[in-house]
């Protein structure tokens, strides 16, 4: 769906706020601003921001790369999905989830069930340049990171086209991001 590029105004955003009964999931490709568009998102529509990631090492005790390490990602995976449906099982929130929860079926299933799925989605170049700030990714570690990330995309693509609103992320501030998703919530409901 197209969008127009006006924001919209603070009255439509509150009753936006209003008419949202369930959680707002927030999915991608890692590096596409899932957190930092979810922190913007919650904070417009007052609501409680959740990082899976972040519920999952606490859960865990122990950190992401160290899971995949210790344990590999069909382990990660498993207590990624039990986190997500503790998450969405617990009212109105936004929820930014790992890259690639939204590819596992069953998490997927639950998310488009309880949740208002939203796919944010960016090109090859802009997830580059943003994970290259960070090195907590384990699956960047297993080769070139450019390759890597044009075949996970490519592989996640059908989950993550399941999502009811898609929004391109480009370069540049979160903020035009957040207009965007702001704008696919109010035409989905």
């Amino acid at each position: 769906m197209e969008l127009d590029e006006t924001a919209l105004t603070s009255a439509e955003i509150e009753a936006l706020a209003q008419r949202i009964d369930r959680p707002v999931v927030l999915v991608g490709m890692m590096g596409v601003g899932k957190s930092s568009v979810g922190r913007k998102l919650a904070a417009v529509l007052h609501m409680p921001f959740v990082d899976a990631d972040e519920e999952i090492e606490a859960a865990a005790q122990m950190t992401i790369p160290e899971i995949f390490e210790r344990f590999g990602e069909a382990h990660f995976r498993d207590g990624e999905r039990r986190v997500i449906q503790r998450l969405a099982d617990g009212g109105r929130k936004v929820i930014a989830t790992g890259g690639g929860a939204f590819v596992n079926a069953e998490t997927r299933a639950l998310i488009l069930d309880r949740a208002i799925a939203v796919w944010l989605d960016s090109d090859v170049e802009t997830l580059l340049e943003r994970v290259g700030r960070k090195d907590n990714r384990p699956l960047l570690k297993q080769g070139d990171p450019r390759e890597i990330l044009t075949r996970l995309r490519e592989e996640r693509r059908s989950a993550y086209e399941q999502a009811p609103i898609h929004v391109i992320s480009t370069r540049g501030p979160h903020g035009r991001t957040l207009d965007k998703v702001l704008k696919g919530i109010q035409a989905w409901l």
